[in-house]
């Protein structure tokens, strides 16, 4: 974290940039962001699923635990319920808190990585189609799959992208040169 951003703690923005990773500085002349985002929550269920199982066990072992095994005992289980959270929960939250995307009016950028970033910046005028897949669950979420295909037949595609409808309605505008509408579109309307 940079001395600036911590110096203007108060600012909410600074902290918005750390929080997704995107800087505005990246932008170029005249570009503005449409929406920054990251993949839906959802896709971190599974994993606290598993560790609300993990607390349960630990805490279930910590209460039937025999007193002549404390005060080791006791230490190992939560040692070991340390040691699981790491792979269980920790990275795969990590790996979600650096994964974003933003649509600005000129490009798409796909920012990720927790120790080694990598980024992908996909020019508008390179787009050639863009579609949305939804399923089952998809829906249940409100989130869903944007497939941006490229004039190179080398699409990009987003995994469980929050409101996709809207993404791809702002996608849509942009690639038709409605930037206003792009940026002033409401996600709660309708």
């Amino acid at each position: 974290m940079s001395r600036e951003v911590l110096w203007r703690a108060n600012d909410p923005t600074a902290w918005h940039d750390v929080l997704m990773g995107f800087k505005k500085k990246l932008l170029s002349r005249d570009e503005v962001v449409v929406r920054h985002m990251r993949t839906h929550p959802k896709v971190l269920l599974w994993n606290i699923l598993g560790e609300l199982l993990l607390i349960a066990v630990a805490v279930a072992v910590s209460i039937i635990i025999p007193d002549d095994w404390n005060p080791w005992g006791m230490a190992t289980t939560w040692i070991i319920f340390t040691i699981v959270t790491v792979p269980l929960m920790l990275v795969p939250w990590l790996r979600w808190m650096t994964t974003t995307y933003t649509v600005t009016t000129r490009r798409v950028i796909t920012r990720s990585g927790i120790f080694n970033k990598k980024g992908h910046d996909l020019p508008l005028t390179r787009i050639s189609d863009v579609s949305y897949d939804r399923a089952l669950t998809d829906r249940i979420f409100g989130c869903g799959t944007l497939i941006l295909q490229t004039s190179a037949n080398d699409p990009l595609v987003l995994d469980d992208i929050p409101a996709i409808e809207h993404v791809h309605v702002e996608m849509t505008d942009l690639l038709f040169h409605d930037v206003q509408g792009a940026i002033n579109a409401d996600p709660t309307d309708g």
